[in-house]
């Protein structure tokens, strides 16, 4: 009994509320899914979106936390190339003050 209970409750929440766990055991139910155990949470939503046929929702111009990580390090490098040339103060501070926004996204 409490195994269809379960079952009915993780049908009733959406997506990206469901846990990897789950998201793994349903994509390898469907079978359509190659890779299922070498996917992190974002892959495996994306395939079982696709699998599933739904939409993908509308973005809030939230970057994953790859492409945030992505950005960090290249703000570093242009932070490191300023640094040397001797940019001001308040430019390095800038710059300091957009990576640890960055970071802070990653984490959120």
């Amino acid at each position: 009994m409490a195994g269809k209970k379960e079952q009915k409750e993780k049908k009733e929440k959406p997506l990206e509320r469901w846990t990897v766990k789950e998201m793994r055991e349903e994509a390898l139910k469907l079978g359509e899914i190659q890779g299922v155990h070498g996917m992190n949470k974002e892959e495996l939503m994306r395939a079982l979106r696709k699998a599933k046929g739904i939409p993908e929702p509308a973005k809030k111009g939230v970057a994953s936390v790859r492409e945030l990580k992505a950005k960090v390090r290249a703000m570093r490098e242009a932070r490191d190339n300023e640094r040397a040339e001797g940019a001001s103060r308040k430019r390095l501070a800038i710059l300091r003050r957009k990576i640890s926004r960055a970071k802070k996204q990653t984490r959120a």
